[in-house]
């Protein structure tokens, strides 16, 4: 049994949350809770950036000075005592590096960024379309069963092909959207329903 979580709202804050806090640009709130399209919504990000003349520097900088969310780092110590576990997430290598660090260095399986000359975010690349259902895809043909937690739209596909999907602390919509899986809002019920898999 292996399993793969999502990163942001599941171990730590929202990144763009932080950074639109930040900078004072409300826009950049939106995220994979709102907007299910993931390529509509990286195209709305760099437009903003680039008119805002946000760097990658400048985000790495907010980056560096965020914690794993409270109690995040111990249940992820706990639940690795119980699982091989991976981190699968929509974010960025340039952006995780810290946060990993923070966390233990788990395993992740993420996306890269691509700048211009002057460090400016040009555009991003996608390890694998769909990554989170071809890796827990992938995970399931080596012979393993996959259990996964997430919160937000871009994890549902992952949820639905893992062997058990349960979500934690996602929006009320997202709830009443997808009924089936079951919902968790501590680290305790999570941890407690990941191990009902075993």
């Amino acid at each position: 049994m292996i399993c793969c979580l999502d990163l942001e709202g599941v171990l730590i804050p929202e990144i763009w949350i932080n950074v639109a806090r930040k900078t004072g640009i409300k826009a950049l709130e939106v995220t994979t809770r709102d907007e299910p399209d993931y390529d509509k919504l990286m195209r709305y990000r760099l437009a903003i950036l680039k008119k805002e003349e946000i760097k990658l520097r400048d985000i790495q900088a907010v980056i560096r000075r965020m914690n794993p969310l409270p109690g995040a780092k111990e249940f992820l110590r706990k639940l690795r005592g119980k699982y091989q576990v991976i981190i699968l997430s929509d974010t960025y290598y340039e952006f995780a590096g810290p946060m990993m660090k923070k966390l233990g260095y788990p395993t992740l399986f993420c996306n890269w960024l691509m700048t211009d000359k002057k460090g400016f975010i040009a555009s991003y690349h996608l390890r694998q379309k769909n990554g989170k259902k071809e890796a827990v895809r992938g995970i399931q043909s080596l012979g393993f069963k996959v259990v996964a937690a997430g919160d937000s739209y871009n994890d549902i596909a992952m949820l639905r092909t893992a062997d058990r999907g349960i979500l934690f602390r996602p929006p009320e919509k997202i709830v009443r959207e997808f009924p089936k899986f079951p919902v968790t809002n501590t680290y305790k019920e999570l941890f407690s329903a990941l191990l009902k898999s075993i």
